[in-house]
């Protein structure tokens, strides 16, 4: 099954890779760059009364919190990527920090680039999981909090 899904994802045109990124992830820096304990940093004040408003005072949620971080000299979201210093195991997997019940991450193997980038859906409610090529194993560190999303 493995050999004819190799030979699949070969046969398909690759697009030209830019830098070898071992793994590739998103989310919040726990660097305590911008303090989220309060609702009124999520809100902006809107514009006034027959103007335009600019993108800080219409922005919430994240989007806020990442401009504020912004102002303050500091960034908000790590785009750097993870760096894999062993192929994840069940008793060793790769730990990866999420603020969501859900997060995608892009497992190019172990040693990096050893295949072409697999998404993975790492889930909270999940022991672990496994990436289907090199079978690397990640584990999903909730930080979180329960309710953080539920107030569209």
């Amino acid at each position: 099954m493995f050999a004819l899904r190799r030979a699949a994802v070969r046969a398909a045109p690759l697009a030209a890779r830019s830098t070898i990124r071992p793994f590739s992830v998103m989310g919040a820096r726990f660097s305590g760059a911008v303090s989220a304990e309060t609702t009124e940093n999520q809100l902006g004040p809107g514009a006034a009364p027959g103007t335009v408003p600019t993108d800080l005072e219409q922005a919430t949620g994240l989007e806020r919190l990442e401009l504020l971080a912004k102002l303050e000299g500091k960034e908000l979201f790590d785009m750097e990527p993870l760096n894999m210093t062993h192929l994840g195991t069940v008793k060793n997997p790769i730990v990866v920090k999420s603020h969501d019940a859900i997060r995608f991450v892009g497992c190019t193997g172990y040693p990096a680039e050893s295949h072409d980038t697999i998404w993975l859906s790492l889930d909270k409610s999940h022991e672990h999981d496994r990436c289907p090529e090199c079978g690397s194993v990640y584990k999903m560190d909730f930080v979180g909090s329960e309710h953080d999303g539920h107030h569209h």
